[in-house]
């Protein structure tokens, strides 16, 4: 009560085109009578069967948005009603209420000490509000937008196609004040942690950290010099010997000079064991601090801030840190999973447009290789998948980062079925090397895709119609699908080095089928020549 569902359940509606109803507003239009009314006349019991008829008549007439009073989930009728139905707890705490409601007399249950009154009411409540909820959004110190936007993404987050199922939550898998958090399994004797999906984050940031650190770096691109220094002055402010290392931007901060730079810092810093390093900026950021963090004293706790969608869905989870050479891409690097990945979508809102096109290649992927649902959401409106203000956004990057997740939670080091997070990455990093990295990754892989997906054409794997499908999903959101013809020879020599490739056999990641991905070792040369004739221009 009073936390604003009437205010955010229109909103919600209008914004959703579809209608808005408040099982409150028709007790009242039904009983000629206000609630408060209705609790002196007759009492709280007559009015909790008055407030059953109005829910199930609701339930059973209403397809929009529906508010439901504060009291109506304690019959065990309407929870069995509810149960099917997305439900979103809105929240706040106890000085929040107050605040709000003070001692309103159309609120009979807050009519006398409302502090105790509704701290004891929400000890009989709010296990019920979170055994029903489908997701939880705190409105303390929101607006009404704001809540009804954090609405609107724990929905989206939940939507899938017309006629589809949706994918059944993993039990380690769950959502808490609209903000998804996704397990990643622990292995070869590492611990599991979360990756966190939402807005206004930062606050999880001093629980990753841990009690124990007295010390944290905060490593960032120059491009972000004011958040990393924002996060340092915050951290400070908790408490702890905070400090900023600026390293360049984008995969100039790959490099041995770069890391050794960081560790400078570090031991200018007096970093020991029990101290922490957190990564915020793009894949290039958060591979190199995570390499840092890997190296240093043979490995420190850190947490990855990613802040674009290429870092969100895939550089940033799974652990795989490392900096580029001259003779390849992410050849030095170590398997050194975070502590904990905080993706705050907000960060996504001011992403220059190439930028958060090219990191849709990522999330194309793991539509093709696992979850064909994303491709699906991207083709229903290719324009807006290109922007962060798109309905799809939040469950494009949860659906991304639950692939990945499957994957490396059964293979972190890439020993066996985590090869298939590379497809379209053994000619794409070729590019980029041979572009000296001035190549969006997200632009190789899409090329790469495009590669590995005629090279499954012409080697009788992959059909003609998944084949073509890659070429109009990318294209419709922009990415290119073509390189220059005359750079085989070099490309071909760069993909020997290749991490998949094993002596002087070359292995690439195809498909079979859509969401059947496969590995193909040491194809015709002829074959390979013949793919690359329909990338090369």
């Amino acid at each position: 009560m009073g936390v604003g569902k009437s205010t955010v359940g229109a909103l919600l509606a209008e914004r959703l085109g579809t209608g808005y109803r408040d099982t409150d507003g028709d007790i009242v239009a039904e009983q000629g009578r206000t609630i408060a009314e209705i609790f002196v006349d007759e009492g709280e019991e007559a009015f909790r069967a008055i407030e059953k008829r109005a829910v199930r008549r609701a339930l059973a007439e209403h397809t929009g948005v529906l508010s439901l009073g504060g009291g109506a989930v304690l019959d065990a009728e309407v929870r069995a009603l509810l149960a099917g139905h997305r439900v979103v707890y809105l929240s706040m705490d106890v000085e929040e209420a107050v605040r709000r409601t003070g001692l309103n007399t159309a609120r009979p249950l807050l009519a006398v000490n409302p502090r105790k009154q509704w701290r004891e009411l929400m000890e009989a409540r709010r296990h019920l509000y979170e055994s029903l909820a489908t997701a939880v959004v705190a409105t303390d110190g929101r607006t009404p937008e704001e809540v009804t936007r954090a609405a609107l993404d724990a929905l989206r987050s939940r939507t899938v196609s017309p006629g589809e199922q949706p994918p059944d939550p993993r039990p380690e898998d769950a959502m808490t004040n609209g903000v998804t958090r996704i397990r990643i399994g622990g292995t070869a004797g590492r611990d599991s942690y979360e990756v966190l999906v939402g807005r206004q984050l930062l606050g999880e940031l001093a629980g990753l950290i841990g009690p124990k650190a007295k010390r944290v770096a905060v490593i960032h691109p120059e491009a972000l010099a004011e958040t990393g220094d924002a996060l340092r002055a915050d951290l400070a402010e908790q408490g702890y010997d905070a400090i900023a290392v600026q390293v360049p931007n984008a995969e100039e901060a790959k490099t041995a000079e770069v890391a050794a730079y960081c560790w400078k810092a570090l031991g200018q810093s007096g970093f020991t064991r029990t101290d922490a390093v957190v990564g915020v900026g793009g894949g290039a950021t958060t591979d190199v601090a995570g390499f840092v963090a890997a190296s240093w004293l043979r490995g420190v706790r850190w947490i990855a801030v990613p802040t674009t969608v290429l870092a969100m869905v895939d550089a940033a989870v799974g652990g795989k840190t490392g900096i580029n050479t001259a003779e390849g891409k992410n050849l030095v690097g170590a398997f050194h999973p975070p502590v904990g990945v905080l993706c705050d979508l907000a960060a996504l809102d001011s992403l220059a447009v190439h930028d958060y096109v090219s990191g849709l290649a990522e999330v194309i992927k793991c539509g093709f290789i696992a979850d064909p649902v994303i491709l699906d959401l991207i083709e229903s409106d290719p324009e807006a998948a290109r922007t962060p203000a798109g309905p799809h956004t939040a469950e494009l990057i949860e659906r991304s980062i639950r692939v990945k997740a499957e994957v490396v939670s059964a293979d972190l080091r890439e020993e066996g079925p985590r090869e298939i997070l590379n497809y379209g990455h053994t000619l794409g990093h070729a590019i980029e090397k041979n572009e000296r990295y001035k190549w969006r990754h997200g632009a190789a892989v899409s090329v790469g895709m495009h590669f590995a997906a005629e090279l499954g054409r012409l080697a009788g794997r992959l059909d003609d119609a998944t084949a073509d499908r890659h070429r109009s999903v990318l294209e419709a959101v922009g990415l290119p699908l073509h390189y220059r013809h005359d750079q085989w020879p070099k490309l071909l020599e760069n993909m020997r080095l290749d991490k998949k490739s094993r002596g002087d056999l070359l292995r690439f990641i195809v498909l079979d089928g859509l969401a059947k991905p496969t590995v193909l070792e040491g194809p015709d040369p002829a074959v390979l020549l013949a793919a690359y004739g329909e990338v090369g221009q």
